[in-house]
């Protein structure tokens, strides 16, 4: 698996909406009509408690036009060079706003349809209010993609084994669970998950966990892919 660097600018994370107008290309939109569709850079929305994002962050990137009939049921058709980089992280967000330890129970359910070339994972991207954490689930991965940092083993939480790796991209710390076989659907407890990170292994503190955001982090799909979340669920109590 290759290393590569990754940050997903954190402006386009906090607020998409003040970077208008910005048109990538001419990626087609969903043949079948969607609630809502946008080829902006930062096209954004909010459905039924989810805020969808295209999020087009990288350098390098070429089309991509994003679709949803929901908060939970949507997707992306993306045209990304084949070149390394990081080009975009199309998501849907849910905002929990707790603390690990005033948390009772966080999980989640997915399903979704990805194509069998180009270099992309689906994952979830956990983050604190402040952004000095990011914990990366990925489900699955295709390509020449890896994460950030060192490995730290293999542990096995959440109803899933994962290879996990901790690393820094300069401007949060990184912890990444690699799923140890690809999947597309399912679900995921990520409370133990952060009570591990927490708990265990001390890697942070007691944090508020703000954005759990699952999405297609896209490295190249060239000829123009298409990637689907069928169905998301988030919920938290």
């Amino acid at each position: 698996m290759a290393t590569r660097t990754r940050r997903r600018v954190v402006k386009a994370l906090i607020a998409p909406a003040l970077a208008l107008g910005a048109t990538i290309g001419l990626a087609s939109a969903p043949a079948s009509a969607a609630v809502w569709n946008s080829c902006d850079q930062w096209g954004n929305t909010s459905l039924n408690g989810y805020t969808l994002y295209n999020n087009i962050w990288g350098s390098g990137a070429g089309a991509q036009c994003i679709w949803a009939n929901s908060g939970t049921n949507w997707g992306v058709n993306a045209n990304h060079p084949n070149t390394g980089g990081i080009k975009s992280y199309p998501n849907s967000k849910k905002v929990i706003n707790k603390s690990i330890t005033s948390l009772g129970s966080l999980s989640s359910s997915y399903n979704v349809t990805v194509p069998s070339s180009g270099a992309y994972n689906s994952s979830y991207d956990i983050w604190d209010t402040d952004y000095d954490y990011e914990i990366m689930l990925w489900m699955n991965y295709n390509g020449a993609v890896g994460p950030i940092g060192t490995s730290q083993g293999s542990v096995t939480l959440g109803g899933h084994t994962w290879n996990v790796y901790k690393g820094s991209n300069g401007a949060n710390e990184v912890f990444s669970f690699l799923r140890t076989s690809d999947s597309n659907s399912g679900s995921v407890n990520m409370l133990p998950i952060l009570k591990w990170i927490k708990d265990t292994k001390g890697w942070m503190g007691n944090e508020t966990i703000g954005d759990v955001q699952f999405g297609f982090e896209i490295t190249s799909s060239s000829g123009g892919l298409d990637f689907r979340t069928n169905n998301l669920t988030v919920s938290s109590s």
